[in-house]
Parts: C-alpha cells; sequence; structure tokens
C-alpha cells in the first residue's frame, strides 16, 4: 500500500479501514525531549523518531482569573491559574504543581466565574498561530484536532477541586451540570468561530480524566446522569461538522466505556495499563465500536528488553482489524534514554506495519 498522509492514516483508522502502519501519535515530556537532545538527537521528536504529530488548538475557555506570582523562591514559585486556583510550581523540569487553593470551590461563586467565561475576548484564540500554521499543516497532511475542553476534570482538577466536585455532584448536581455545561458552551462557541474563519479540521478531542487506580471516580449512572449529556452533546456538535472524536481519560474507566460507545464517542485514549486497564480486554469487547489510542505502559519505557516483550505482545493484537493509534499509557517520561527511544520507535514501525 501507498504511504498514506497523517490526516489519512488517521481518519481510516477511526473507520477501522487498510492502512499502511499503524499510526504513532504520543507526547514527550519538556525534560525527556531535553535530555534525547543532550544525548544526541537532532531537529524534533517526532520527526526524527518517525511518529505522526500531535496537531491541536486549544482555545482558552476558562474563567481567565488574574494571573499573579505571590511567592517565588530558587525552587517555586506560588501563582494564581487562570482558572481561580492557587498552585505551587516547582521549577525542577516535569515536576508536578501543588494546588493549594481554590478560589471557585464552592456553588456561592459559580455565577462569578460562569459571567467571566461566557465573555469572549479575540485573544481566546490564538489566530496569529493559526494563520502561521495552517497552511503548513494543510500542505505536510496533518490530522488536526479542535481541543474541546469541558467535562468533570478540569473542573475538579483545575477550578473546583476534587473533593468539592465529587460532594457537588451528589449534593448539587444541577450546579455541576452548569459548570459543564458553561466550559463547552463556551468551547464550542470559540470552536465554531475558527470554523467560520476557513480553517480546516478533521476532529475535536477533549481531556476528562474520570477514573484513578482502578475504579472511577463515579458511578456509571452518575456518569450518565452528570456528565455523559455533554459529551454526547460535543459528539453531536463535531458530527454535524463531519469531524470525528476521541476522548482523553486517564485511570480505570472500563465500566464506562459501554456509556461513552452510547454518547457516540469513537476514539479512546490513553488505555492506562497501571490504572488496571487491559487493552486486550477492551479490544475483544469493543474493538469493532471504538478506536483504541495508548495502552503502551510508560512505567516499562526505560527497561527495555521489558517494553520490547510489552509492544510485542500487545502491538499485533491490538491492530488486529485496524483501530489503534501507537502509544504510552499516559506520556513518555524523562527516563526514557536517546538510545531506548530508538529502539522503542523501530519497534513499533516494525509491528505497525500492515503489509
Amino acid at each position: 500500500m501507498v504511504k498514506l498522509t497523517e490526516r489519512e492514516r488517521m481518519l481510516r483508522t477511526y473507520k477501522r479501514q487498510e492502512i499502511d502502519r499503524v499510526p504513532m501519535l504520543d507526547k514527550a515530556w519538556k525534560g525527556t525531549r531535553r535530555r534525547w537532545k543532550e544525548e544526541g538527537m537532532e531537529g524534533g521528536w517526532e520527526d526524527y523518531f518517525g511518529f505522526d504529530h500531535l496537531t491541536q488548538v486549544c482555545p482558552d475557555n476558562s474563567p481567565r482569573f488574574e494571573q499573579k506570582v505571590l511567592e517565588e523562591t530558587d525552587r517555586y514559585r506560588i501563582v494564581t491559574t487562570k482558572w481561580g486556583a492557587t498552585r505551587k510550581e516547582f521549577k525542577e523540569l516535569d515536576s508536578t504543581p501543588e494546588t493549594l487553593d481554590f478560589y471557585y470551590c464552592n456553588s456561592d461563586r459559580w455565577e462569578e466565574a460562569k459571567a467571566k467565561m461566557l465573555q469572549y475576548h479575540e485573544d481566546r484564540i490564538p489566530w496569529d498561530a493559526l494563520k502561521e500554521k495552517a497552511p503548513i499543516w494543510e500542505k505536510e497532511g496533518r490530522f488536526r484536532q479542535l481541543v474541546v475542553w469541558h467535562g468533570f476534570d478540569v473542573a475538579h482538577s483545575g477550578m473546583i477541586g476534587t473533593e468539592n466536585v465529587l460532594i457537588g455532584m451528589y449534593e448539587e448536581p444541577e450546579w455541576i451540570k452548569d459548570v459543564i455545561e458553561t466550559y463547552l458552551t463556551t468551547a464550542l462557541d470559540l470552536c465554531q468561530r475558527i470554523l467560520d474563519a476557513g480553517y480546516q479540521f478533521d476532529g475535536i478531542f477533549w481531556y476528562d480524566d474520570m477514573g484513578y487506580k482502578n475504579t472511577p471516580f463515579f458511578s456509571p449512572e452518575m456518569y450518565r446522569e452528570i456528565v455523559k449529556p455533554f459529551h454526547k452533546r460535543a459528539v453531536d456538535w463535531a458530527h454535524e461538522r463531519g469531524l470525528v472524536t476521541e476522548l482523553h481519560s486517564c485511570g480505570y474507566v472500563e465500566p464506562l466505556i459501554p456509556d461513552i460507545i452510547d454518547a457516540g464517542i469513537e476514539m479512546l485514549n490513553p488505555l492506562e495499563v497501571k490504572a488496571g486497564m487491559d487493552p486486550f480486554k477492551l479490544k475483544k469487547l469493543y474493538g469493532d465500536k471504538l478506536a483504541f489510542h495508548g495502552g503502551i505502559n510508560a512505567q516499562l519505557w526505560d527497561h527495555i528488553d521489558l517494553v520490547k516483550a510489552e509492544m510485542e505482545r500487545i502491538i499485533p493484537a491490538m491492530k488486529e482489524g485496524g483501530g489503534y493509534v501507537f502509544a504510552s499509557d499516559h506520556s513518555i517520561p524523562n527516563s526514557v534514554s536517546f538510545e531506548n527511544m530508538k529502539e522503542i520507535a523501530r519497534l513499533a514501525h516494525e509491528l505497525g506495519k500492515y503489509n
């Protein structure tokens, strides 16, 4: 089969149609990319290793809370974010921020946030970057996604706090529904403005981490009642415009998958093995209804023999019948050496070939 463009390869993967090779689409930490350059990599990592490019545009649908530096030392900064959180951000590469406080932590403050989120500002959309990069993406045949950020994840991790959201889902479900609906309404309005300006996209994508180790954050019943209607609305919006849909949900979300499929979502990422997700089981149960992206345990990538064995076990089974995108089950950590990554990429290309 002739070599496909990234766009052709991904769109065919969604439909489980014939392709030249399994798409390879992942994220590498900033420290990982720096390490590879220090160890001899030249140019961009996707081009060097032959990966497909992650081409996404994410409009800003936040309440645009004032961002300030409250304290700074040689090791960290304490800042306020545009979502109204106060975070301690460590200056080491690839460190995880510590959230200290959520301003929008209860329903009493929600109307203030909602009013801010529904205000349109030109700089919510990266117009200059779009103007510069869109012709390049078109020429190179990139697969392009609009990020429609909404759902449980942005509320609990970025704006309101996990405990506050979970209690709200139980005690004040109409508040949490209004939160998610506002996220989605704002995001879709911004994405529509991009499409109306003539920019071409192939799909939508959103982050909505709904699980942790071995269990979702909430029951399938609560997903159906509070979150699923907005996932379905996003899917319907996309399908009306000829766009495909991908959900990123870290953690163990297997109990939610029948409803995820029923909502019309076409691809699930990242299949977090270390949280309890089983790619083989998911492929067997849902491979005719859902495409999969990920599923290679990131904890093994710095142990070359272990990750190669895992790839040899998983890729042939997942690519059977189409509908699989190769990636880690989270992102590529900075423990992965340049030499390891060269071998992982080589094997991914070899195992991912269809002809």
